[in-house]
């Protein structure tokens, strides 16, 4: 497979929401790092993922979206997850919640939760956006090497692996996502990231 380093143009977002539709890979920009992204909902395409990364394909995939409508599509929204929501999204905020059956359980590492991520990228958005799915995106290197903040840096680790890189330019953050579970009585930080956990906490 030949790797190609596209800019964002809409015919070049327009074929790249379509190879997403078709269940092929996406190396996409968002705020915190690149993401290696697919069809959501698509357990093979999801597979690729895993194999593309090097991935234990026990490790659970977020899922990012582009709207609140596409949220409860796949996901529960509780109060506190509406707060969160409103605050920090689009933002570098992956929130937890109980998911729906839509969702397979190969995604999620067979847990009933789910990661939602809605990516302050307008590159990002609009490729959700088009592929008309959420988009299971971890970062988009090799599972033993850092997250990439550049198109090149993607190429240097999955040239070969992935047809189409949309090149955003640098990532604005250049660190991953805070994770937030909100599926238990007490939220919990399971990753700091860009976002520091005590706002996140507040805001609740």
């Amino acid at each position: 497979m030949q790797t190609k380093i596209l800019q964002p143009t809409e015919e070049n977002l327009r074929r790249a929401a379509e190879l997403i539709r078709r269940g092929e890979l996406v190396a996409f920009p968002t705020e915190t790092v690149y993401g290696l992204g697919a069809d959501g909902l698509n357990v093979e395409a999801c597979k690729k993922i895993f194999a593309a990364k090097g991935r234990p394909s026990d490790k659970p995939l977020s899922l990012h979206i582009a709207s609140l409508e596409m949220v409860e599509r796949v996901a529960k929204i509780s109060a506190r997850a509406e707060k969160l929501f409103a605050a920090f999204c689009p933002g570098a905020l992956t929130i937890i919640l109980p998911k729906h059956k839509i969702v397979p359980d190969f995604v999620t590492g067979g847990l009933p939760s789910v990661g939602i991520r809605f990516p302050a990228n307008d590159v990002a958005l609009a490729l959700i956006k088009l592929a008309g799915c959420p988009i299971a995106a971890p970062s988009a290197n090799l599972s033993s090497l850092p997250p990439p903040k550049t198109a090149q840096e993607v190429f240097d680790n999955l040239s070969g692996r992935v047809e189409v890189i949309l090149d955003g330019g640098q990532c604005r953050f250049g660190v991953s996502s805070t994770i937030i579970d909100l599926t238990t009585s007490t939220p919990k930080i399971l990753r700091h990231g860009a976002i520091a956990a005590e706002k996140i906490l507040e805001a609740m």
